[in-house]
This record gives structure tokens, sequence and C-alpha cells, in this order.
């Protein structure tokens, strides 16, 4: 791929992602994006073939990267402290708060907002298909600690811890971070709560 290539590619996810953040799936055009990124349909139908695949890719681009640090903190939490509930809850919720933190971050995180909105079938397939695997790792290593847990009990709390997580990460619940405190560190501290939460959660 040439470096202009990656260019006209990054600039289309990268209006994409803003717009459907500001308007949703079904409200944002290709007209739209298009104006935004700078680029003609054209490009679109060359890089990405249908909005649905624009869609797909917005989410595969920062999705990819969580999920990849995910899986590397679990097998590492699984190595080095094998049993230990909170380190594999560390293992889930720490990427997604650092994907929060990153610059890039604030208009993903009201994407997945618009995604559990819009009831998108296709979207909701698609990262089934794609990242449903990563769900069953952690869900194994949480059984492996949970044994008084059926595998319904085991989802639903899970279920509930991404519900909770996408909250955090969208950063609009009560407490605010306080002045003279990072940002990283408000996350850190976020996700220390959360951690503690769900992992009594997790053993009721």
């Amino acid at each position: 791929m040439t470096g202009q290539q990656f260019s006209t590619k990054e600039r289309i996810l990268g209006a994409a992602e803003e717009l459907f953040a500001q308007h949703g799936f079904s409200g944002t055009s290709l007209r739209q994006v298009t104006s935004r990124a700078d680029v003609n349909i054209a490009a679109v139908n060359y890089h990405f073939g249908s909005k649905e695949n624009l869609v797909n890719e917005v989410f595969r681009r920062r999705m990819d990267v969580m999920s990849g640090h995910r899986l590397d903190r679990l097998r590492l939490a699984l190595a080095e402290r094998p049993g230990d509930l909170e380190a594999i809850l560390a293992a889930f919720v720490e990427p997604a708060l650092d994907l929060a933190q990153d610059r890039h971050g604030g208009a993903f995180i009201r994407v997945i907002a618009r995604a559990y909105a819009e009831k998108n079938e296709g979207l909701r397939k698609f990262l089934s298909d794609q990242y449903g695997h990563v769900q069953r790792e952690f869900a194994r290593a949480l059984a492996a600690c949970l044994p008084h847990l059926d595998k319904e009990q085991l989802y639903w709390r899970l279920d509930f811890l991404g519900g909770a997580l996408t909250y955090a990460m969208a950063d609009f619940g009560l407490i605010k971070r306080p002045a003279g405190v990072t940002e990283a560190a408000h996350r850190r501290h976020a996700a220390q709560e959360l951690i503690r939460f769900s992992a009594a959660g997790f053993k009721a």
C-alpha cells in the first residue's frame, strides 16, 4: 500500500468515525464522509465497497488493537498469576480504558454508544464474528476461577461488566476528574474501582 493510499484510507476512517459519533450510522451519509475527508465517492468505494463495510472498518481499526492487548494481558495474567480473578479482570478492563484515554479514543467511545443505541444487526454480527473469540477466552479464564457459576450466570456477569466498562470509558458518571489529577491517574483509579466492584459481582 502506498503512502497516498494509506493516507486516503485513514482520512476516510477518521472522518467516518467523527461523523458516526456525532450523527449515528443511519444519520451519516457517504456524501458527508467524502466531504469531511476531502475525497470523492470513488475513493470510498475503492477502499471499502459499501457503507456497511466502512462502519465495520471503523470498528476494526480500534478493536483489533484493543483485543490484541487484552489477549496479551490475559496470557500474562494466566502465566504469572494463575487463579487470580482480579488479574483476569484487569486484562479485560485496562486496555479498554487505555483506548478511552487515547486522544482519538473519544470519538470511538461515542461510536460504541451509537452501536448500542441503534441496534445495528449487521454490525453486531460483524463484532461477534470478529471478536467473539476474545469474549470466549475471558469466559474460560473466569470460569476456572469461579466454579460455582454456571455458563449462563457467567455470561450475564460478563455482559454486565461490558456495560459498566462502556459507561466508565465514556466518563459521564458521578465521579469527575479532580483538579490536579492527570487523566491517566483518573483512568487508573477508575480501572481499580471497576475491577474491585466486578470481582465482588462475579464472586457473588
